[in-house]
């Protein structure tokens, strides 16, 4: 039994930074090189898709200057990245400064023919607020079934989530793709997301294969 798509909630960027005398800001600019180590192994062992918990709904209410900085990371990636994987986003963009939203435009653009690994990013995301969503739209149109509920989540253009992993020590999803987790195997690390390692996603890897999936039965 292998994985086909895994969501990571990248928790512990901040207390990272703090344990090493940096910036918060400086912990995200490393949680993005963890980011790049962690998606690339992904792919090496045949993964198909890696959602991640970039920034969620109610990260909103910190700090100005930690939400700069995030958003200033993110749209760097956005403008830079030159690499094989297809980049997709999910999250309400709507009230993102217009620089980062049209950053996650072009990078989709650019992307979309790309042959690599999905890397889906949760950005200004929150599971509450795309399950009401997708209920809206499907209830518009008469379609109020399973199938077709399914298709207007953000995450309609990705395998079913096979696996969760959360970082820094905390064991709860946070609002994180809550209808896709339903039958998601679920892993929680105490290491912080700046430490993750390619020796990481083997061991959870491994980890996923010796257990037993029975959705219920």
């Amino acid at each position: 039994m292998s994985a086909n798509h895994i969501g990571f909630i990248m928790d512990g960027n901040g207390r990272w930074a703090t344990a090493h005398g940096l910036s918060r800001a400086e912990g995200y600019a490393y949680g993005l090189m963890a980011l790049r180590r962690v998606a690339k192994r992904c792919e090496e062992k045949g993964v198909k898709a890696v959602s991640v918990y970039a920034f969620s709904t109610e990260n909103i209410a910190r700090p100005t200057d930690e939400i700069d900085a995030i958003f200033d990371v993110v749209r760097k990636f956005n403008l830079t990245y030159d690499g094989k994987f297809r980049i997709c986003y999910m999250g309400d963009f709507s009230t993102l400064p217009d620089k980062l939203a049209d950053s996650i435009e072009s990078v989709e653009q650019r992307t979309q023919d790309n042959e690599g690994m999905i890397l889906n990013i949760a950005f200004n995301y929150g599971g509450r607020a795309d399950i009401l969503h997708a209920a809206k739209i499907a209830y518009d149109h008469g379609e109020f079934v399973e199938d077709t509920f399914e298709k207007h989540l953000g995450s309609s253009r990705l395998p079913a989530l096979d696996m969760i992993v959360r970082t820094g020590g905390e064991m709860r999803l946070s609002n994180f793709m809550l209808y896709e987790a339903a039958y998601a195997e679920l892993f929680f690390l105490d290491k912080l997301w700046p430490d993750m390692t390619e020796e990481d996603v083997d061991s959870l890897l491994a980890g996923f294969e010796k257990r037993t999936r029975k959705y219920g039965k």
